[in-house]
C-alpha cells in the first residue's frame, strides 16, 4: 500500500509540475489552443505501451505473478461512456487522477468535481443493470482485482 501512496505522490507531482492538472490548460487544449498536453498525453501512451510489451515478453509481472491481460468486450457502452468522460473532463477541466492533484493543491472547486464524479459512478452503479439489455453491456465483474 505505501508504494502505491509513493508512486501516486510521484504521480500527482508530475501531473502538478507540467500543467495536466491546471484547468485553463485543459481548456486551452480542447480549445487546441495549445498542443503540450497532446504531447504528454501521447508520451504516456508510448511509455505504457513499451512496458506492457517488455511486460507481454517476459510473461510475468514485475512481482513475479502470471500476467495476465485480458482484452475488453466492445459494446455500444464504451462509444456512450467515452463521450460522456469527454463532456465531464471538457468542463470540470479534470480527470480522476488531476481531481485529487487539484484538491491537493488546494482549490477548492475540484471537490465539485469529486463530488460529482462519485455521483456520477453511484448513479452508473445503479443503472448498469438497466442499460445492461439495450446497450448489449457485459455482466459486471465486482471483486478484488476483478472490477
Amino acid at each position: 500500500m505505501a508504494l502505491y501512496l509513493v508512486l501516486g505522490t510521484i504521480f500527482g507531482f508530475i501531473l502538478s509540475r507540467s500543467g495536466a492538472a491546471d484547468y485553463g490548460f485543459i481548456q486551452r487544449m480542447f480549445l487546441l489552443q495549445e498542443v503540450q498536453l497532446y504531447g504528454i498525453i501521447g508520451t504516456a501512451v508510448v511509455v505504457t505501451a513499451a512496458g506492457l510489451a517488455v511486460l507481454k515478453r517476459r510473461g510475468r509481472t514485475l512481482r513475479g505473478a502470471q500476467l495476465q491481460i485480458e482484452l475488453k468486450p466492445g459494446h455500444p457502452g464504451n462509444i456512450i461512456g467515452g463521450l460522456i468522460f469527454g463532456v465531464g473532463w471538457s468542463i470540470t477541466g479534470m480527470c480522476p487522477g488531476p481531481i485529487l492533484v487539484n484538491i491537493g493543491e488546494g482549490k477548492l472547486y475540484a471537490v465539485a468535481a469529486l463530488a460529482g464524479a462519485l455521483a456520477g459512478t453511484a448513479c452508473f452503479g445503479v443503472l448498469y443493470p438497466r442499460l445492461q439489455g439495450p446497450l448489449r453491456l457485459p455482466p459486471m465483474k465486482v471483486g478484488p482485482g476483478e472490477g
